[in-house]
């Protein structure tokens, strides 16, 4: 079984009832509903065609929100377009008219832009591809000298190099959309360009003010972020690694040790990691990835993340399908590495909860005995995370009457969502139904040795106090306690 988790972003290439299908089968655990595009209806309606589809396909798939956060975007040209000569002057203007832009000059979406830059500093524009020089800065507008031309069409994203853009994480837009991300029960919520952990904060503020219980996802892509990120992680129930515009803002070259530091730390937090963006990005065209972007998916699964995102590559790709197969092997065939199956995470540490020494103990336990799976009966999740957070190749099933549940763990990596119903309070009565479960889903069969972690009163949040080893097959049957 794949135990890190796949992301798919849904769009135009999704909305068939079939393509959908294909992806579910192809492996898909969690989708992306990317709010930058599309209405608010076609997100819901994506979003409930999507969960009719698992449904029927007998699998839960999860739900993350993905807010615009305050893109810092040029206006529209005149024609669409222009060509930026090198040495040219062009102006970067926040009072001209929207659609006026010219090869001289272009209106600005961020009005502070002004304030925020100072002679000598660089700006990016269209991810990197087009590099200013700031010469100064004359009221509204910011005066540049064209570094690396080419063409620039409307609405491209702009970064300063180093970060220093003051725009707040969370736009009006953005608050809107986490009602409708409520309203949707989306299972996470991706908070775009945040800066501190008061933006975290913020977002779970509003997520639950809105009736929501979506964990909160901190997009790691500012420079900014970076001189903050411990408080980020803490604050936040995932990470994921932005590489679109963290990489424009501290230079590609910077990126992979970047990448490496946050997947550990991540783990070492005990949050959910996501690597994201440009992942199978020649897929959009190509039924084949290339060989660098098998690398790429390969060393983030070997260094530890929960999940491996696509975006442009299903959401509007030819072959949203194959790209999902294509990735799932690849994180398969990396799995088997030694490097991915062993750990000494956390190995001398005190823990601080009962539940997480639990968590910590059979996973150790496990790693060791040579157990065939973990039945982690769960209320919130917690323990199937922290065992998550422990490098293994031994599955861990989250068995929990919550749906919320259940679709929250589709992120975590080696953790896989099953519906149980505890029907009694007899503890051995627990096991052997727990037990059946798994063989009935083939998971398990006579003679495994399987670790039961559970509390001694179900239901209760957090409770989890007991971690128990049987053998499949000679457990006790609860008639033989009469």
């Amino acid at each position: 079984m794949r135990r890190t988790k796949i992301i798919a972003t849904l769009g135009p290439a999704t909305n068939d009832a079939k393509m959908l299908d294909k992806i579910i089968e192809a492996g898909v655990d969690v989708v992306r509903v990317n709010f930058s595009h599309g209405s608010p209806e076609e997100h819901l309606e994506r979003a409930e065609k999507l969960r009719n589809r698992a449904r029927a396909h007998g699998r839960q798939v999860g739900v993350l929100c993905d807010l615009q956060g305050p893109k810092i975007r040029i206006e529209k040209f005149k024609d669409g377009s222009v060509m930026l000569e090198e040495g040219a002057t062009f102006i970067l203007d926040t009072d001209l008219d929207p659609n006026a832009g010219t090869v001289e000059k272009v209106g600005m979406s961020y009005k502070s832009l002004p304030d925020d830059v100072k002679r000598g500093d660089t700006l990016l524009l269209d991810d990197g591809a087009i590099v200013l020089w700031v010469d100064g800065v004359e009221g509204t507008q910011v005066v540049c000298r064209v570094v690396s031309g080419g063409e620039l069409s409307d609405r491209k994203g702009l970064n300063r190099q180093g970060g220093g853009l003051s725009a707040p994480a969370l736009t009006t837009k953005d608050k809107e959309d986490i009602k409708l991300a409520a309203q949707m029960q989306a299972d996470y919520l991706a908070v775009s360009f945040p800066r501190t952990a008061d933006d975290i904060n913020e977002a779970r503020a509003l997520m639950q003010a809105a009736g929501g219980h979506a964990g909160i996802v901190a997009k790691i892509e500012r420079a900014d972020a970076l001189d903050n990120v411990e408080e980020i992680i803490e604050a936040s129930d995932v990470i994921m690694i932005a590489r679109g515009d963290l990489g424009v803002e501290i230079g590609d070259a910077a990126l992979p040790p970047v990448q490496k530091h946050l997947i550990s730390l991540g783990r070492n937090m005990n949050k959910v990691v996501i690597t994201a963006t440009q992942m199978m990005e020649s897929m959009i065209h190509s039924h084949i990835p290339t060989r660098a972007e098998v690398f790429d998916v390969a060393n983030a699964v070997l260094d530890g993340t929960d999940a491996v995102m696509l975006s442009a590559e299903t959401a509007k790709g030819k072959y949203p399908d194959k790209v999902i197969a294509a990735m799932d092997r690849i994180c398969r065939e990396a799995e088997k590495q030694k490097l991915a199956t062993h750990s000494d995470h956390r190995i001398n540490t005190t823990f601080g909860r009962m539940d997480e020494a639990i968590a910590m103990a059979s996973m150790y336990t496990a790693n060791h005995l040579g157990v065939k799976a973990i039945a982690s009966l769960t209320e919130s999740g917690s323990t199937a995370l922290w065992m998550s957070r422990i490098s293994s190749g031994i599955p861990i099933y989250a068995l929990t009457s919550h749906v919320e549940t259940r679709r929250k763990v589709t992120l975590y990596r080696g953790v896989y969502p099953v519906s149980f119903e505890v029907s009694s309070k007899d503890h051995v009565v627990i096991n052997k139904e727990a037990i059946d479960e798994l063989m009935r889903r083939g998971a398990v069969r006579d003679g495994d040795l399987v670790i039961i972690t559970k509390g001694d009163f179900m239901g209760v949040m957090g409770g989890t106090n007991s971690m128990k080893i049987v053998r499949v097959g000679e457990m006790i049957e609860p008639e033989e306690l009469q």
